[in-house]
This record gives structure tokens, C-alpha cells and sequence, in this order.
């Protein structure tokens, strides 16, 4: 069995989306003949924590963790925040909207100084550590999970000085993304020459959706844009308790995840408060969750509603008990940030989604690869987030199903199935063997030279 190195910020206790898909990868990697090491840190600033996910880990999988300068804790002092909150969901402020002296003070220093990101104090304990891993537990290869694009570096660092393959996962794209400080000329410079060292030196980049491929091709033109391959976000089939689903006694839609920004309910809201006018739908007959993270603005949106007795909103939970609440649903609301890359954006909301087998109310644009995903399974309904007719029919489509108990159409179980996360990871373990062989050709090479 050959030893990979994985590297990432986020492995719980961290919570929240991010963590998901290098914990799915740990847990089934030794399956496909790798066995993985993890390095992550001890002391990290996650926006959310979750001690359940940590018996997820197997147990012989050894986890090491090094410190970090989290600038966070700094930033919320300067600002005022309270402690402990979730910084990259009320996002350093950028662009035009106001914001207090302290608040643009703390965003021109993230703009200029941490680069690639806030993480980057993270270089100093994570490299010197990895170096010592690979030496004590044999590694035969690499591969970091952004963002934080930091772990990248870390891992172009370890290459250079091992010349051990190394596979680059990306979970977002890089510079330019709509999470993406907007930095002045001489950082932004900066930040964009790091990302093109990372794609040049990586023997290959895993992309969680396609859209980040197209983001690198459109960058470097003329750079091989093969060494790209999409090995999409999925689900765990044995994150999906089996029970006996209670009928809910009202029409529940359930979304879980953060808002902030752009990514909102309002056109939903909207669309359920004409349905309501209409006399189309009893209000005493539906609730809305809204479970996870999410901005001020959007909290105010909630409680803001005509609709805000039917609301029911609560804070991040555990990810077992968040699949428990997907499971008893009666619609599932998928939200894709209206941005110029909502197009290319596929959460990972949308396979924990698919895998709770649950009707799915998609506000996305009908183009684009979400939506595609999920017209392809069969697995509910899309709808343009600004078209408050539409969203109000599919809402009061599915909301008559439930009063006639009428299950609706049914999913594609075979399409379904290929986004299955030990699916994933075997595409994954392929790769990692193929760079592995491929470095090993090209050493004798050079040993023969």
C-alpha cells in the first residue's frame, strides 16, 4: 500500500461544507491502496466546529496538526465582532458598500498583506512538519485541498524539495472568484503569479466542478490544461441513516448551509408570500428551515417576513443531525450565488441534497452546471433565481403533492449513484497511482541521463 500526504486547513474538528470532501477521501482511500496521512492544524479559526465529524476519522489514520497566526481573532477586536464569529460568512468588507473605518482599515490589510489569503501564517509550521512526515511515514505522494489557497503553497514547497508527485484540489477557483479580496495592482499581481506557479508545477489539479477547469483554461493559455481533471463534490450513503420517515404535519422546506450576500432567500420568500396572497397556499400549512450559517443581512430578511411564523432559522448544527433534517423534508431549497460565475458554480450542497433523495427546489440558472446536475438526476426543479412566477408555481407544485400525497416524479437512482463519494475517491486513488508511475519513469530517466 503507497502513502499519500493530505494537506488541508479544514479536517475536523472543523465543520461546515469544506471539510467534507478530504474526510470522504480519507475515509476510503486505503480502499484503492492508499493509505492516507493527514496534516492539518491545531489551533484553527473555522467559521463553524463539529466534534462529531471526528470519530468519522479511521482509526488508523494517523492526523498530524501544527499551529497557525490566525489574524482573525485580531481582525474581530479591530472591527468589534464578537468572538468566535464566522468571519467568512460576514466577509472582510469589500467593494462599495459602506462600511466603518475599522472595517476598510481591516480589508486593505487582508488585501495587501495576507496573500495568498489569511492563512498563510500557517507556511511557517506546515512545511518543516511535512518535510518530517514524509521522511518518518514513507510518503509516495502529495495532495493539498484549497481553499485556503495557503495549503497550495505548502504544497508546491514540499515538491520542490521532495520531487514527490503532487495532485492540487480545488474546491473554488482562485483569483478573480467572487470571494476573491479586491486587491490593488501590486498584490493582485502577486497572488495571480502564485496561482500560475501552482498550475505549472502541480502534476495535476483536481477540480470539483468544471467550471474551475474553464477558469484555469481562460488564465493560461497555451499551459496544459490536461493535467485538469473534475472529480465532482458527492455523498456518503452511510451519512444517510435508515428510519422510518414521520408524514410532517405541515409542508416543510428545508435548506441548510450559509447565506450571505448574494446567495439569499428573498425571490423565494417572495414567491411563497404571492402564493400565500393568492390563496394558493394556507401559511398554516407550510414551514420554512433555514439551518446553517448565514450574513446579518439575510437573518433580517427572515425575521423581516410577512412569513416569519412559518420561519423557523437556527445556527449551525452537527452535519448528522443537518442529513437528519434533509431526510424529513418535504422539499429540499437550493440557493446558487447570483454572480458572473453563478454559471459555473456547483455547490456541494447539491449532492447532500441528491443523496437524501428528497424533491429539490433549485434557484440557479437553468444553463448552468447545477442546474444541470440536477435536471440530469431527475431530482427536482430549477428555476431562475429572479423569476418569482416560476419559483411560486414549483413551490405550489410540490406543495399540493404533499396535501395529496402525491410523491411527484421519481429520481434517477443509476445517476444518482455516480456521485457517491467512495465512487470519487476511487477516481481519485487512479489518479494518484498514475503520477506516482509517471514520476517514477521520469527519475529513472534522469537517473539513466
Amino acid at each position: 500500500m503507497r502513502s499519500v500526504l493530505i494537506i488541508s486547513y479544514y479536517f475536523p474538528p472543523s465543520g461546515g461544507p469544506g471539510v467534507q470532501r478530504v474526510l470522504k477521501f480519507v475515509k476510503y482511500l486505503s480502499s484503492f491502496g492508499w493509505r492516507p496521512v493527514v496534516l492539518t492544524v491545531e489551533n484553527g479559526d473555522f467559521p463553524a466546529r463539529d466534534e462529531s465529524l471526528l470519530k468519522e476519522i479511521p482509526p488508523d489514520v494517523k492526523v498530524y496538526r501544527t499551529k497557525i497566526f490566525e489574524p482573525y481573532a485580531a481582525y474581530r477586536k479591530l472591527t468589534g465582532k464578537p468572538p468566535g464569529a464566522a468571519v467568512d460568512v460576514e466577509n472582510i468588507p469589500q467593494g462599495t458598500k459602506k462600511h466603518s473605518l475599522m472595517e476598510r482599515v481591516a480589508g486593505l490589510v487582508r488585501e495587501t498583506f495576507f496573500i495568498p489569503d489569511a492563512r498563510v501564517g500557517w507556511l511557517a509550521t506546515a512545511v518543516p512538519e511535512a518535510m518530517r512526515i514524509v521522511r518518518t511515514e514513507g510518503i509516495d505522494a502529495i495532495y493539498t485541498s484549497s481553499p485556503p489557497y495557503t495549503t497550495a503553497l505548502i504544497g508546491r514547497e514540499v515538491k520542490r524539495r521532495t520531487r514527490l508527485p503532487w495532485i492540487a484540489g480545488f474546491r473554488d477557483p482562485w483569483t478573480g472568484f467572487l470571494s476573491a479580496p479586491d486587491r490593488w495592482f501590486v498584490p493582485d499581481a502577486i497572488d495571480k503569479w502564485l496561482e500560475k506557479r501552482v498550475f505549472t508545477e502541480a502534476d495535476m489539479l483536481d477540480c470539483a466542478w468544471q467550471g474551475i477547469i474553464d477558469d484555469f483554461a481562460a488564465k493560461f493559455p497555451g499551459e496544459n490544461i490536461h493535467k485538469c481533471v473534475h472529480l465532482p463534490n458527492g455523498f456518503d450513503p452511510d451519512d444517510y441513516p435508515t428510519f422510518e420517515r414521520p408524514p410532517n404535519d405541515r409542508f416543510t422546506t428545508t435548506y441548510t448551509g450559509s447565506m450571505y450576500g448574494k446567495r439569499n432567500p428573498q425571490t423565494f420568500l417572495r414567491a411563497v408570500e404571492a402564493a400565500v396572497v393568492a390563496g394558493e397556499v394556507d401559511p398554516q400549512k407550510i414551514r420554512m428551515k433555514f439551518i446553517g450559517r448565514f450574513g446579518g443581512d439575510v437573518k433580517e430578511m427572515l425575521r423581516a417576513s410577512p412569513l416569519a411564523p412559518q420561519i423557523e432559522q437556527a445556527d449551525y448544527v452537527p452535519h448528522e443531525e443537518s442529513v437528519r433534517q434533509l431526510l424529513v423534508a418535504d422539499q429540499l431549497l437550493l440557493v446558487v450565488d447570483e454572480s458572473k460565475d453563478s454559471r459555473a458554480i456547483v455547490p456541494g450542497k447539491v449532492f447532500e441534497y441528491l443523496g437524501a433523495r428528497r424533491p429539490i427546489l433549485a434557484l440557479a440558472d437553468p444553463e448552468g452546471a447545477a442546474a444541470g446536475i440536477v435536471r440530469d438526476t431527475k431530482a427536482g426543479v430549477v428555476v431562475a433565481n429572479q423569476d418569482v412566477e416560476g419559483i411560486r408555481r414549483a413551490f405550489v407544485e410540490c406543495y399540493r403533492n404533499f396535501l395529496y400525497h402525491n410523491p411527484g416524479p421519481p429520481s434517477d437512482s443509476d445517476a444518482i449513484r455516480a456521485y457517491e463519494r467512495r465512487e470519487v475517491t476511487r477516481r481519485l486513488a487512479e489518479l494518484l497511482t498514475y503520477i506516482r508511475l509517471r514520476s517514477a519513469e521520469t527519475e529513472s530517466r534522469r537517473a539513466d541521463a
